[in-house]
């Protein structure tokens, strides 16, 4: 965003912002969706937001895909349905969830480009209610690119990028420290299914089990990138895991496929190729989330970086898929059910560690129905789990001495 465009976009969060702090506001907002609505004027459009009481928030337009999004601190959905901000042409989707622990976001997705006119937040001095109204216009495509971006807030946003040092040797009876990664969260569900199953309730729901079994075991400490149901872009992710400390990385998925049929459990491991169609096809459901993060660090990197992250993996990819293969053995022994293909390669945004090794498991399929029962029983994913526990051990037994050969 140009320095204009954050001058009028702070501008507008002043007022609210300081009236929220004068009211004290310390419970978390409820949306009132009888007051809240999209409603079309000419050209223009008109975001309205019912809130139980005011609350500090942030508006700006992202690009890539363009849409408006609107930060809270902190509102609670329930009851708010998406045919509310349906009917207008310009807007191809909504959705809204919580951000960060803290904050809640929404999200309009545009079909074509709309620039901020205009956001206010009037708070009624008896009642306490707060309505938003968000007033957009039709822009064009350039200038909509010029005034998109988030402006910076370190409550929301990833840190500015420190210098890696190298990480100090461990001794080889020391736990490993594993980041465990829950997909999806908070306004990004993932995959869903009949009865309100959703992917991201059953992988928060499996982390932590396997989580307790890769302590208990002595030979691991564990971190999640998301202890709640609250979205975390893929990169923070990947930040998350450099900043702690990482040793391992397993992000933890259950997707549904859409063309044919999908079973049992798949591992996969990064490459710039995908191994098949429908790796690539999932690669872009799991980066989608990304799309809301409202960063981008691809162009972070200068040559002499590329150079030595290209170096790390050379080292890195080849642990990954060994750590791959073994999990896949385990619960083979274990009794599966795994995938006819259970080792693949794909482009996932989140195995991109260039000296972190890191697989993500697709524990089964929520598309196919013998999956789906087996990723709701608790038995089930006990076995998983164990599975994937056995599969690191051996894993870290033969690394350990892989490793002592090449120092040697």
């Amino acid at each position: 965003m140009r320095l204009t465009a954050i001058l009028t976009a702070l501008a507008l969060l002043l007022t609210p912002i300081a009236a929220a702090a004068q009211q004290g506001f310390t419970a978390r907002a409820r949306v009132l969706p009888e007051q809240s609505r999209l409603a079309q004027s000419g050209r223009a459009l008109t975001l309205e937001l019912g809130l139980s009481q005011g609350v500090p928030y942030r508006a700006f337009t992202l690009d890539e895909p363009r849409r408006v999004v609107l930060d809270f601190q902190e509102v609670d959905w329930t009851g708010l349905r998406k045919e509310a901000f349906t009917g207008a042409e310009q807007i191809s989707d909504i959705r809204y969830g919580s951000y960060v622990p803290g904050w809640s976001r929404l999200v309009l997705e545009l079909a074509t480009p709309m620039r901020l006119r205009s956001a206010a937040l009037d708070i009624d001095s008896v009642t306490a209610e707060a309505a938003l109204k968000v007033v957009l216009e039709p822009t064009s495509a350039d200038a909509f690119t010029a005034e998109a971006g988030a402006p910076y807030d370190p409550r929301l946003d990833l840190p500015e990028p420190a210098e890696l040092l190298a990480r100090p040797r461990k001794d080889s009876d020391a736990p490993l420290v594993v980041m465990l990664d829950p997909g999806h969260g908070g306004l990004d569900p993932g995959a869903e299914a009949d009865g309100g199953i959703a992917e991201k309730d059953l992988m928060l729901s499996f982390a932590y089990d396997l989580g307790e079994r890769l302590v208990r075991s002595g030979a691991f400490e564990v971190l999640l990138t998301r202890e709640g149901d609250y979205f975390v872009s893929l990169e923070r992710r990947i930040a998350m895991a450099h900043q702690q400390g990482a040793d391992l990385f397993i992000s933890l998925h259950a997707d549904s496929v859409s063309e044919g049929m999908a079973h049992g459990t798949v591992v996969y491991t990064l490459s710039k190729d995908a191994s098949d169609v429908a790796s690539a096809k999932l690669a872009e459901r799991h980066d989608r989330g990304d799309l809301l993060s409202g960063s981008d660090l691809s162009g972070a990197d200068d040559v002499v970086t590329d150079v030595l992250l290209d170096l790390a993996r050379q080292e890195t990819h080849p642990r990954s898929t060994a750590l791959a293969q073994s999990v896949i053995e385990a619960l083979m022994e274990g009794g599966g059910p795994v995938n006819r293909r259970p080792l693949r390669s794909a482009g996932f945004s989140v195995l991109k560690s260039a000296d972190i090794p890191s697989i993500l498991i697709e524990l089964g399929f929520m598309s196919s129905p013998r999956d789906l029962e087996l990723l709701n029983d608790p038995d089930w994913r006990a076995r998983a789990a164990q599975g994937i526990l056995q599969g690191l051990l051996e894993w870290r037994e033969a690394d350990v001495a892989r490793r002592a050969l090449v120092r040697q």
